[in-house]
């Protein structure tokens, strides 16, 4: 920031060219690059970061199951650890889901053995993967072409006519570009391209501009906290930004309900208030259940759809959503209960659900009655 020196009285006649009067504050807008926003860049927004960071938190939480038929079967090593470069499947499920969020696409290159059967999958950048009409991969990492047996594609949301499905950086690159401009402008205010100065030198007397930049350089030449010693009739009076006009608060909430309506996260999970709701526990309890029906599904279904295709065709791949569709202990322990006395869900099966060790003829057990409050025996 730097620092003005301004008379309020009239200027001697010089031959330098007196300065016009500053303009206000307001409008000194630091002039940025109209570059079109990138997922590199948009990603460094918080809001962007929070959007991706949930989505992949959410499925790398999930296990997968597989299913021959009606009967669940032991889960094959391509599904436990499909990458056998990463450590675990949630790793693999992380890389997927992010690169479905960044760009609405994500590819998995399949390696095979000698029965041609899937050993590995590895999920690529997508940014060096452009499929093409014949239904083959160019893949710039490898310079070279993948046939179809040879990798995977997902994608979000696919349009007719299309080879590349859209994500929803992709779908509104305007509303992104404008929530980055703002975070851009709210940094640029305290730097040095910002053009708003730290304060200003003012006096009533008449000021020529060579005494002005020399008051200037003497301020500015002095040691940091070192009392200043005015004359010519100089004031000084510092330029505050409130932190209100600093942060931009309405424009960033704004950003922040937009960005989290358009990945389709309940902006409680952004740590935002919406103006005129109140959260309690059961709407906040909906809002996670309608996240992972209405938007986490959509990345998840992808993901089940591409492995199934890669496993034996007796073989099917689903997500367990028990651990995040799990409700609060009280709630499941009265739902059990239903089952229970209802005849379709047996005790054993309970403590199976709630991952406790099996108990020996647990099920041959007698129901408790209800107590009639009779202590006397009558």
């Amino acid at each position: 920031m730097g620092l003005w020196v301004w008379s309020t009285g009239p200027f001697e006649t010089r031959a330098e060219v007196v300065p016009e009067q500053p303009p206000p504050i307001e409008t000194l807008i630091p002039q940025r690059s109209e570059q079109p926003v990138s997922e590199g860049s948009i990603l460094r927004t918080i809001n962007v970061y929070r959007a991706v960071q949930l989505l992949t938190m959410a499925a790398g939480q999930l296990s997968i199951d597989v299913w021959r038929g009606p009967d669940q079967i032991e889960r094959p090593s391509l599904v436990k650890r499909p990458d056998i470069k990463q450590r675990d499947l949630a790793s693999f499920v992380k890389r997927s889901v992010a690169s479905l969020a960044l760009t609405g696409n994500a590819y998995w290159l399949v390696s095979r053995n000698a029965r041609n059967e899937a050993s590995n999958l590895e999920v690529l950048n997508p940014h060096e993967c452009t499929p093409q009409t014949d239904g083959t991969l160019v893949w710039a990492g490898r310079n070279r072409d993948l046939q179809p047996h040879e990798f995977q594609h997902l994608g979000l949301l696919w349009v007719p006519g299309t080879l590349e499905a859209l994500g929803p950086i992709q779908a509104a690159r305007m509303e992104l570009t404008g929530a980055l401009k703002t975070t851009e402008y709210g940094t640029e205010v305290f730097h040095t391209s910002g053009d708003i100065p730290s304060g200003i030198l003012k006096t009533d007397q008449p000021l020529s501009p060579a005494q002005a930049k020399e008051y200037k350089t003497q301020w500015q030449s002095r040691e940091a906290h070192e009392v200043a010693v005015l004359g010519q009739g100089l004031d000084y009076a510092p330029i505050w930004l409130s932190p209100k006009d600093a942060q931009f608060i309405e424009s960033r909430q704004f950003d922040t309900t937009s960005i989290a309506r358009l990945f389709g996260i309940p902006a409680s999970l952004f740590m935002a208030q919406v103006e005129g709701s109140s959260l309690t526990y059961t709407n906040m309890a909906q809002a996670d259940l309608s996240f992972v029906r209405w938007t986490l599904q959509a990345y998840l279904a992808e993901i089940e759809q591409a492995l199934t295709a890669v496993l034996p065709s007796t073989q099917v791949a689903r997500f367990n959503l028990d651990a995040l569709l799990r409700s609060d202990t009280k709630s499941r322990y009265e739902a059990h209960q239903l089952g229970i006395n209802a005849g379709w869900l047996l005790r054993s099966e309970v403590r199976a659900i709630e991952g406790l060790p099996p108990v020996s003829g647990i099920d041959d057990q007698p129901a408790p009655q209800p107590s009639t409050g009779d202590t006397n025996g009558a």
